[in-house]
């Protein structure tokens, strides 16, 4: 089978399996106010959610082994798409035309990239010295844009860039361990893979500070800078390419330009009553899912339900990392 096309089967259900466990956590959260963490880890429910997440981050594993990052990684914004309808049936509400505007120009951008970021499969790894120069490197950025306990944009980027380098790395880890020429347990695949978990860790430290000062733009500016630090690293050392020439390169560029535009349409929520939002974050534990900013979405005029970021538990979304 072509690889292109089970990288993007693969991603499209590690999307919906995020979505689902979004929407399921969100509910969860909204029904369980007040009632503390430890309640939470005694709900069926809640333990449905955390396989969905787990299963959903096995699936994005696996999408690295078949697609290049520069393919792999913007497919990670179909999370916000699959949420849209799927948040919509679980309020018991009709999917708003801003939403229905920002899923078709996310749909449409990401599909100009899938033309021109197809390709074979990965077959290149970053060597344990590149490996380390690129979480030498991005971790002095990510320090330099993460100063300050002030929560802004600066958290967000430097999330998505945390994230994004997660992600490539990741790749690494999956093809060298399942290339046969070498020991699955190598010094490359263990260090590269102790890599991949601190800056697993650091995503959503930074995202979490980040969603602080409010969801909708922190919540894009994750979603952009992530592909954006992984597609860096693919295109400059690990040898993908885009197809097309000079054609493919403006046609990625426009489809990039116009899925960003779709993600911060769909990123858009509704401000929720400090006095409710605070009365349910006392209850829960602070680790969000971003995803929550597109489930609080409302139709313009009709009555308006709090929700809370509910929390995202398992090994976590590579995509988003």
């Amino acid at each position: 089978m072509n690889p292109t096309l089970v990288a993007v089967v693969l991603s499209l259900f590690s999307a919906v399996a995020y979505a689902a466990a979004a929407v399921a956590q969100e509910r969860l959260a909204a029904r369980s106010a007040g009632s503390g963490t430890l309640r939470l880890l005694a709900q069926g429910a809640w333990w449905w959610s955390v396989t969905l997440n787990a299963s959903a981050a096995l699936l994005h594993v696996a999408a690295l082994k078949y697609g290049t990052l520069t393919l792999v990684q913007p497919l990670g914004a179909l999370t916000l798409v699959a949420a849209v309808p799927l948040g919509a049936r679980v309020a018991g509400r009709r999917v708003s035309a801003v939403e229905w505007r920002g899923t078709a120009l996310t749909l449409t951008g990401l599909a100009a990239l899938l033309v021109t970021a197809s390709g074979a499969a990965p077959d290149e790894v970053l060597s344990l010295p590149q490996a380390l120069a690129v979480a030498g490197t991005t971790a002095a950025v990510i320090g330099a844009l993460a100063r300050g306990a002030r929560p802004g944009l600066r958290h967000a980027t430097a999330a998505g860039f945390a994230s994004g380098v997660a992600s490539a790395l990741t790749q690494t880890v999956t093809v060298a361990a399942t290339d046969r020429s070498d020991s699955p347990l190598s010094a490359q695949v263990v260090v590269v893979a102790l890599l991949v978990a601190a800056f697993a860790a650091g995503g959503l430290l930074l995202s979490q500070t980040a969603y602080q000062g409010g969801l909708g733009a922190p919540l894009a500016v994750v979603t952009l800078a992530n592909p954006l630090a992984a597609a860096a690293i693919g295109l400059s050392l690990l040898g993908e390419r885009l197809q097309g020439g000079a054609a493919g390169l403006l046609l990625a560029l426009a489809g990039a330009s116009v899925a960003a535009w779709g993600v911060v349409t769909l990123s858009r929520s509704a401000p929720e009553p400090a006095a409710t939002a605070d009365a349910r974050l006392d209850g829960l534990a602070d680790d969000d899912h971003p995803v929550a900013a597109v489930l609080a979405l409302e139709p313009n005029g009709a009555a308006y339900e709090p929700s809370l970021v509910p929390r995202q538990t398992g090994s976590g979304h590579l995509t988003s990392l």
